[in-house]
């Protein structure tokens, strides 16, 4: 598994070695060893969750303040623009954002370390999103930046108009969020 960091260099893109032929693919979803080597730490995965959206649906930009979730996303169908904001105050990259196409068909994996807000937009017809967390689902403790902030200046796909939950359509301002020390 290629291990890629991305301009924050927290964030991590994985890349699977895949071996396929005219009957199918194989490919090593995830291995501690390698993982940690790659991320230089020790995790422990608690939780795995597993949506299904349809096109256009916008989840995010979602973060816990207490019980901070890392997560290692992954798409087993369809495909999404997955996106990253640091939210650690004293981050060097604090307030910046990295993006990135995951999809059924590159299998790529992209590590959310804690102190990050965290969002996917589908592209195709539908996508189903995976991912591993580091702590539990905590929704005291959950918070969520409105999307399209314009201090954050996000990137996402031309175009589109995401359909929104409503928890997610009333997200704060980034400058009047919530931040990791």
């Amino acid at each position: 598994m290629n291990a890629n960091p991305l301009a924050i260099p927290d964030v991590v893109l994985f890349e699977p070695k895949v071996f396929g032929d005219e009957r199918g693919f194989f490919f090593e979803s995830f291995n501690q060893q390698q993982f940690e080597a790659a991320i230089g730490r020790t995790v422990s995965f608690v939780q795995d969750n597993h949506s299904r959206s349809v096109k256009n649906v916008l989840r995010g930009l979602h973060y816990q303040i207490k019980q901070p979730q890392g997560k290692l996303v992954r798409v087993s169908e369809g495909e999404v623009f997955d996106v990253a904001v640091d939210l650690r105050k004293t981050s060097p990259t604090f307030g910046r954002w990295v993006g990135e196409i995951l999809s059924a068909t590159n299998k790529k994996q992209m590590w959310v370390p804690e102190g990050f807000a965290h969002g996917f937009l589908v592209l195709s017809e539908a996508a189903e999103f995976l991912y591993k967390t580091t702590d539990y689902w905590a929704p005291e403790h959950e918070r969520c930046i409105v999307w399209n902030d314009s201090v954050l200046a996000i990137d996402w796909p031309d175009g589109v108009v995401p359909s929104l939950s409503g928890k997610d359509g009333k997200g704060a301002a980034f400058e009047l969020a919530e931040f990791f020390l």
